[in-house]
């Protein structure tokens, strides 16, 4: 590291696939990596498509801020206090309409809904991960919207049944493209919705402005479609070895995968470039 070299004063990492081991996990080599960045000063920021009742699993290694970044920026959450700080919902009437266009779309396709109160499902919205059977509203989506228990909706999920993931997102987003932020994360036929304007980039950036960190002071670390802003926002940028094509094509730099400890890799050497020569 050169002295024309921005410090790195923040990374900020994606959770599943990424900082996490396939079981997730965090390993005790990536617990102690982000351990010492945090005692060397540098800001460590979760940026995960994960909804904020996902989070106490890794509450222990968010560091001194407690900060996460859930929902795709759908969210920003005190992890250790379990609380909400700021959400960016959808439009009210855009919801809706974007339930309608994937639906004539993409017959067969179901839907949930991320609010600040917890989330709702349709019945053929299929529970597949932990945290999912947490207590919850089941109806369809008209009459979750329409009778007050799904208000303030900051991320929607839609599952397709046999669509190839990939091909989903493509078709998802030219129907309701014009009306949200549509990507995707999980290996299955779902996409994840937010507001327009809305990604892990913007959220991020809001963040960084607010602390006073420019993005060349950033270094950030992704898998999916879904951290693809995020990964060309910051300075520096990474992709683990086992990341969606996608992914691997659009940062120059990568590292090896998350069972690997590609994420304490990196920020081992960052560290190692800090120490007095």
């Amino acid at each position: 590291m050169t002295s024309s070299t921005p410090r790195t004063r923040l990374i900020a990492t994606d959770l599943d696939g990424t900082l996490l081991c396939d079981g997730g996990t965090v390993s005790d080599r990536t617990a102690a990596a982000l351990a010492a960045a945090e005692a060397a000063g540098i800001q460590v920021v979760f940026v995960t498509g994960r909804p904020p009742r996902w989070m106490q699993q890794v509450s222990a290694h968010i560091g001194g801020h407690g900060v996460a970044i859930c929902s795709n920026g759908g969210a920003i959450v005190d992890v250790r206090r379990g609380e909400l700080l700021e959400s960016f919902p959808i439009a009210e009437g855009s919801v809706l309409a974007i339930v309608h266009a994937l639906r004539a779309a993409l017959p067969g396709v179901a839907f949930a809904f991320e609010h600040p109160r917890g989330w709702a499902r349709e019945p053929g919205y299929e529970l597949r991960m932990w945290g999912d059977d947490a207590e919850q509203a089941v109806d369809p989506a008209e009459r979750l919207l329409a009778d007050g228990r799904v208000a303030g909706v900051f991320k929607i999920l839609a599952k397709h049944p046999s669509l190839d993931p990939d091909t989903f997102l493509t078709e998802a987003r030219r129907a309701a493209g014009h009306l949200a932020e549509i990507t995707r994360s999980a290996p299955v036929a779902m996409v994840e919705i937010s507001a327009l304007g809305v990604t892990k980039a913007s959220t991020l950036a809001s963040w960084c402005r607010e602390q006073g960190i420019d993005r060349t002071e950033v270094v950030a670390f992704g898998d999916m479609p879904n951290d693809l802003e995020m990964l060309a926002w910051a300075g520096h940028s990474y992709a683990v070895a086992n990341a969606h094509p996608e992914v691997l094509a659009a940062v120059t730099h990568h590292t090896t995968s998350n069972d690997q400890d590609g994420v304490a890799t990196v920020v081992e050497e960052l560290l190692k470039a800090l120490e007095p020569r």
